[in-house]
């Protein structure tokens, strides 16, 4: 072929810089925008935060310290959005819990002790020769967080060093010294083993031979509430059965729980709702809206002969406060379209939420359907019934007999209700909660309902049977 040369006209999109940004900061969390903007301020001299010389309190100047000449508030246009588990039954009867002061927000609690510093701490008091001290310090190096020992003696014996001489027997000798300190039922190597060593500490009495016997031998019966088969193995009644049972829900299946340091997350709504005058407005939260500026020597310095070197710093910062604030704009019109189709549900709760999907939200704003995506994921909104994601208000609907729609979060409210006036004897199957539904005129098939009640957590039938 002959080389040759063509002309072809074409168009195509090209996201802008300050356009890429604005969606990148639209769909971060208000934890990760403040992180990207503290990022953005380290790497940008004239960005600064309004509100950093004044939220403080004053202090003394350092001689290393001038002071900072005062800086006008950035100005930012207004625009509009475009675009393109045996135990787990037992687990969950039993909380650990602590009175926090208010005032302390902290995420960690280094003022307390870790289990195996608890652990290690009582063995220092126990009278045992080296050998055994060091074989029980390594079993409780071999615990995990609640306090259960996962890992087979065996497998822990084959990992010493052939000079220790280890065998099994030696460490389930090291095994019992361990079981024997506190918290009791440390050192378990099931939760069976675990809620009888907490057994054993008890009294003597027949509720307390019924509960070791279950927890021994028939804990899985237990769980899944299979009475019948309770009583023709350990030959109780009713009476002791349900005795017995009150006794394991007493116990704690995870003993090491109390030491594990747990990370608090909190979370910052971005919108507030109030009713004000019969009406629900929102309105944005400022604790949640950095407040930024334009540094006002770089801005002087823009301005003169030798602003060339910081012209495109000074556009970036004013490209970030923008969009900054358009993104806090574009969530409080799309909070406020939620609020008005879904005020029925702030005054009753969420039994009246109305079916909603993405789709209403953008045509009602003129906004594509992937910025509603991003501007309801990990947003909060704090009503006076609590704070929610904004996806919590969206729902696929379900067909009445009325011919009109049900949200699905409706009538998961609806399940959960039914659920909990039940009959705890003769609790509602799946198949009864549709017919139920279906006399209020919802009809749900019996397997969303099952799908429903499985997102809920809510056990099957069999398991919410009580003696």
């Amino acid at each position: 072929m002959k080389p040759s040369l063509q002309l072809r006209l074409s168009q195509h999109l090209t996201l802008t810089p300050q356009l890429q940004q604005s969606i990148r900061l639209l769909q971060l969390s208000t934890v990760e925008l403040n992180q990207e903007i503290d990022r953005l301020l380290m790497e940008n001299p004239a960005l600064e935060r309004e509100d950093s010389d004044e939220g403080e309190a004053p202090r003394a100047p350092s001689k290393q310290e001038a002071a900072a000449p005062g800086a006008p508030e950035a100005a930012a246009a207004e625009a509009d959005w475009s675009g393109a588990d045996v135990a787990a039954d037992i687990a969950s009867n039993w909380r650990s819990g602590g009175d926090d002061e208010e005032s302390d927000r902290s995420f960690g609690t280094p003022d307390l002790p870790t289990l195996r510093d608890h652990l290690r701490s009582q063995l220092s008091l126990v009278n045992l020769s080296e050998r055994d001290r060091g074989f029980v310090a390594l079993l409780i190096d071999a615990l995990d967080e609640d306090g259960y020992l996962t890992q087979p003696l065996e497998e822990i014996a084959a990992l010493l060093v052939p000079e220790a001489e280890a065998v099994p027997e030696e460490l389930s000798i090291a095994l019992r010294h361990l079981q024997n300190l506190e918290p009791a039922g440390v050192g378990a190597r099931s939760p069976g083993e675990c809620l009888a060593l907490q057994l054993r500490l008890l009294p003597d009495d027949a509720v307390r031979r019924v509960a070791l016997d279950i927890v021994e031998k028939h804990l899985e019966l237990l769980a899944g509430r299979d009475y019948t088969r309770l009583r023709a193995l350990t030959g109780a009644d009713d009476d002791a059965l349900r005795a017995a049972q009150r006794l394991i829900q007493a116990l704690n299946p995870r003993p090491g729980a109390a030491f594990a340091r747990v990370e608090a997350r909190y979370v910052i709504p971005d919108v507030i709702v109030k009713k004000v005058r019969n009406v629900w407005r929102a309105s944005l939260n400022p604790d949640a809206m950095p407040r930024l500026r334009i540094n006002r020597l770089y801005a002087e310095l823009a301005a003169g002969s030798r602003g060339a070197g910081v012209s495109s710093q000074l556009q970036e910062a004013r490209w970030l406060i923008k969009n900054v604030q358009q993104r806090f704009d574009t969530i409080l019109r799309v909070s406020q379209a939620i609020v008005d189709r879904q005020r029925h549900c702030l005054e009753h709760g969420e039994v009246a939420m109305r079916p909603l999907v993405l789709r209403e939200i953008a045509q009602t704003l003129g906004l594509h359907e992937s910025t509603i995506s991003r501007v309801t994921t990990q947003k909060f909104m704090a009503t006076p019934r609590g704070t929610f994601e904004l996806k919590y208000f969206f729902g696929s609907h379900v067909a009445t007999e009325a011919g009109g729609a049900a949200s699905s979060t409706a009538i998961r409210a609806l399940i959960k209700q039914l659920v909990a006036a039940e009959d705890a004897h003769a609790p509602l199957s799946d198949a009864r909660i549709a017919q139920v539904l279906g006399e209020q005129g919802i009809v749900v098939a019996r397997r969303t309902i099952a799908k429903y009640r499985e997102a809920l957590q809510i056990p099957p039938v069999n398991q919410r049977k009580a003696l």
